[in-house]
């Protein structure tokens, strides 16, 4: 069984919502509940959710967009390289909740008891 996690952090890599999602899914299926509700003024993100519905929905908002663009996109978005850097704050987040064995291997049988140990996990990480 394998399982996607989409995470939300906010400026300073702090876990602000997440969304589980199975493996076999597109990320950007997953934007859609993960953003909804939020202000921002911009969202970071890799190659995996260039995708033209994302950035109608970011630009309603008024959102900045700094999405890493398939060389495929026929009229590409500009890209603001300094602020993509900050990017790595979402990585770290990541490589921070895998240390926690339980999840890296999935060891949780339900998506419930999986979810409160990535909060759990999450609260270990803000409170270091």
């Amino acid at each position: 069984m394998t399982t996607k996690i989409l995470a939300l952090t906010d400026a300073l890599g702090n876990l602000v919502r997440f969304h589980l999602m199975p493996g076999n899914r597109y990320d950007s299926i997953g934007v859609a509940p993960l953003i909804e509700g939020i202000a921002f003024g911009a969202l970071l993100a890799d190659k995996a959710f260039d995708s033209n519905n994302i950035v109608a929905d970011l630009n309603e908002r008024g959102a900045k967009i700094v999405i890493s663009q398939h060389p495929r996109r026929t009229k590409p978005i500009p890209l603001d390289e300094e602020m993509y850097k900050w990017r790595h704050l979402i990585e770290n987040f990541f490589c921070k909740l895998k240390e926690f064995k339980r999840i890296a291997m999935r060891a949780c049988k339900s998506d419930r008891s999986f979810e409160a140990m990535i909060y759990l996990a999450a609260a270990v990480i803000n409170s270091r």
